[in-house]
C-alpha cells in the first residue's frame, strides 16, 4: 500500500529498525513540507507510525505550500493545454531561475500565478549576479585591508551595515518560513544596493592604480561577496556553488559552510543616513537630466545646497562619491545660481541646480513635459478609480492593491517634479 510504506519514510529510509547512526542523527526531523492535499493521507500517517514504532513524532512543523497555477490562475491540467512543465522552464531559463521564481511568490495562504515573465526576469537576476563575480575576479588580485569595518572607506561603511541588515532579515524571514520575504529582501539589496551602488562606486577606485583606498575596498569586495553566496544558497543553489568554487575558499562545498550571522560591529546608522542623501542626490539629478534629455557632457558642473551648514559639510563630503557616478564635478560652496539653471529638490534639506546649456530648445522641452504630465495625470486618475471601487479592494490580492497604491503614489511624486520643471522652463523662454 503506497501511503503505508510512505508513512514508514522517516525512519525507515535511515535503518529502521537498527539503531543506525543515520537514525539516531537525523530523526525526528524538524520541517516537513507538503501540499494541503495529502495531510490526512500521508502526513498524519507518518505521525501516527512514528509515534507508533519509535515514540516521536518525525517532524514538529509542517509548511504547507501553495498550489501553482497558470498566469490567469487557472488549475493546470492536460485537458486545459495550461501545464507549465518545469524542466522545461528549467532548460529555458535556469533552475536557479524558477527556485528564486517561487519562492519569491510564495505568499501564505495564496496560491501562486506562475508567468513566464517573472521567471524571466528572476533569470536576469541570476546573470546580474554572474557579472557581478566577473568583475570581482578582475580586481580580486592586490592587496587588501585588515583593517575594521569602522575605519574603512565610507562605502565599504554602508554596505556592510547594510549586509548586517541584510543577514537579519532574511535570517527571521527563513525562520518564519517567509521564503517570500526572503527572496525579496535579497534581490534588493544584492541588485539595488550591492551592484547598483557599492559596486559602481568600487570601479573608480580600483581602476585607479595605487588608489589609498583600494585595499580596504577590495577586502569588503570580496568578504561581501562571499557572504552573499552563502546567503543566496539556499533559494540559488547552482550558480552560487558554482562561484564560490570560482575564489578562493575553504572546504570542499559551499553547502559545508556556515550559514552568516549577524555582525553587530557592522551596523553605521551614520553612513546609512549619510547614504540616503548620496543616493537622493544623484537619483535627482538623472531625474532632471532625463527631462532636458542631455548628458554628463552636457552638464560638466552640477550645483548643490543646503539651508543647514552640518548638512553642507555633509554634502562637501560626498561630492567626491557623487561625482564619481555622476561624470561631473559638484559645487557646494557656491549657491545655485538663478539664470537657466533648473532647480530641483533633493531629500528633504537640499536642493541641486543643473545647468541648463543654451543649445537646449526649451520649447520642445517644455512640450515633452507638457505630455507627460497629461498622461502621468490620467495614469493617477485611473488608478485612483481603481482603488476607490469597493469590488476591487473586495477581490483583488492584497498585493496588487499595493502595487497599485504604490504606484499611484509614485505618479504624484513624479507630478509634483515634473510640474515644477515645467514652471522653471516655461519662465526661463520668456
Amino acid at each position: 500500500d503506497t501511503w503505508f510504506s510512505s508513512a514508514l519514510w522517516p525512519f525507515s529510509t535511515l535503518g529502521w529498525p537498527e539503531n543506525t547512526e543515520d537514525f539516531k542523527s537525523f530523526y525526528p526531523t524538524g520541517t516537513l513540507v507538503t501540499g494541503l492535499d495529502i495531510l490526512f493521507f500521508w502526513v498524519a500517517r507518518m505521525i501516527m507510525m512514528g509515534l507508533k514504532f519509535t515514540g516521536q513524532v518525525p517532524f514538529r512543523d509542517v509548511y504547507i505550500h501553495a498550489l501553482v497555477r497558470d498566469a490567469e490562475g487557472q488549475k493546470m491540467s492536460k485537458s486545459k493545454g495550461n501545464v507549465i512543465d518545469p524542466l522545461t522552464k528549467m532548460r529555458q531559463y535556469g533552475t536557479d531561475a524558477l527556485r528564486f521564481t517561487l519562492a519569491s511568490m510564495a505568499s501564505p495562504g495564496r496560491d501562486i500565478k506562475l508567468a513566464e515573465e517573472r521567471i524571466e526576469g528572476y533569470r536576469n537576476f541570476v546573470t546580474k549576479l554572474w557579472n557581478a563575480a566577473r568583475f570581482i575576479h578582475l580586481y580580486a588580485d592586490g592587496p587588501r585591508t585588515s583593517l575594521a569595518a569602522e575605519f574603512r572607506p565610507f562605502p565599504d561603511r554602508w554596505i556592510l551595515s547594510r549586509l548586517n541588515h541584510t543577514i537579519r532579515e532574511v535570517s527571521q524571514a527563513f525562520e518564519n518560513y517567509r521564503f517570500d520575504q526572503a527572496a525579496s529582501a535579497l534581490y534588493q539589496f544584492i541588485w539595488h544596493e550591492y551592484c547598483d551602488w557599492f559596486i559602481e562606486l568600487a570601479k573608480p577606485c580600483l581602476q585607479q592604480e595605487n588608489h589609498p583606498d583600494a585595499p580596504a575596498t577590495r577586502q569588503t569586495l570580496l568578504e561581501s561577496f562571499e557572504i552573499i553566496q552563502r546567503l543566496l544558497h539556499p533559494v540559488m543553489p547552482f550558480i552560487t556553488e558554482e562561484i564560490w568554487q570560482s575564489f578562493p575558499h575553504e572546504g570542499p562545498s559551499i553547502m559545508t559552510q556556515p550559514y552568516p550571522t549577524e555582525k553587530p560591529e557592522w551596523v553605521n546608522a551614520e553612513a546609512e543616513q549619510a547614504f540616503l542623501l548620496l543616493q537622493a542626490f544623484v537619483n535627482t539629478a538623472r531625474t532632471g537630466r532625463a527631462f532636458l534629455n542631455i548628458s554628463s557632457a552636457q552638464t560638466p558642473s552640477i550645483y548643490g545646497a543646503s539651508t543647514q551648514v552640518t548638512d553642507t559639510a555633509l554634502l562637501t563630503f560626498l561630492a567626491p562619491y557623487i561625482e564619481s557616478i555622476l561624470r561631473s564635478s559638484v559645487i557646494t560652496d557656491q549657491g545655485i545660481p538663478s539664470l537657466r539653471t533648473l532647480q530641483l529638490p533633493s531629500g528633504h534639506f537640499s536642493t541641486i541646480g543643473i545647468p541648463v546649456p543654451n543649445e537646449i530648445d526649451l520649447h520642445e522641452v517644455v512640450k515633452k513635459i507638457q505630455k507627460q504630465i497629461g498622461e502621468k495625470e490620467k495614469e493617477v486618475q485611473r488608478l485612483g478609480s481603481r482603488l476607490s471601487s469597493p469590488e476591487f479592494r473586495e477581490k483583488a490580492d492584497p498585493s496588487v492593491i499595493q502595487e497599485s497604491e504604490d504606484r499611484r503614489t509614485k505618479l504624484i511624486d513624479e507630478l509634483e517634479i515634473l510640474n515644477m520643471t515645467e514652471q522653471q522652463l516655461v519662465s526661463m523662454t520668456t
